[in-house]
């Protein structure tokens, strides 16, 4: 907290007047982040009946949001693993997000193994490896269909 009021410019008790502790200082700064960069809105699928069409569309909007976001998601995840503070700030913004994504592309698929991997095709660090082996975003969305689809 001291080196946020001394790079804010501020005193540290200006700082605990608006944030009284750290973890207040990180959901105002995680919410400030989540509205500048929001994450794909699930719902709007479900009026896409065709299975393979709604996976389709809601792979290329989070993959879009994976590659908007990426720096900070990276981050954010790596020092989820070690740090309790970090990991209670990504489930919290992150995991009600992202169960609502896998429910509307869940719907329509049957059987354990379309959604085992449905739940690959979701995973952040599928998407960057697809993406840093050179596939384009339309490559890596047709690559997850046919492996969710088993096509």
């Amino acid at each position: 907290m001291s080196d946020v009021a001394r790079l804010a410019g501020i005193e540290r008790r200006t700082l605990y007047r608006h944030f009284p502790g750290e973890r207040d200082l990180f959901l105002a700064c995680s919410g400030r982040y989540w509205e500048l960069n929001p994450p794909p809105a699930a719902e709007q699928w479900r009026s896409i009946v065709d299975p393979e069409a709604r996976l389709r569309r809601g792979l290329a909007d989070l993959y879009d949001f994976y590659a908007r976001t990426e720096e900070m998601r990276a981050s954010a995840l790596r020092d989820a693993e070690w740090d309790p503070l970090t990991r209670e700030i990504v489930e919290h913004r992150g995991g009600p997000v992202m169960a609502a994504i896998r429910d509307v592309l869940a719907e329509p698929l049957r059987g354990r193994r379309r959604l085992a991997a449905l739940d690959l095709s979701l995973d952040f660090h599928a998407w960057r490896r697809l993406s840093r082996s050179g596939l384009s975003r339309e490559e890596a969305v047709e690559t997850m269909v046919r492996a969710v689809l088993g096509q």
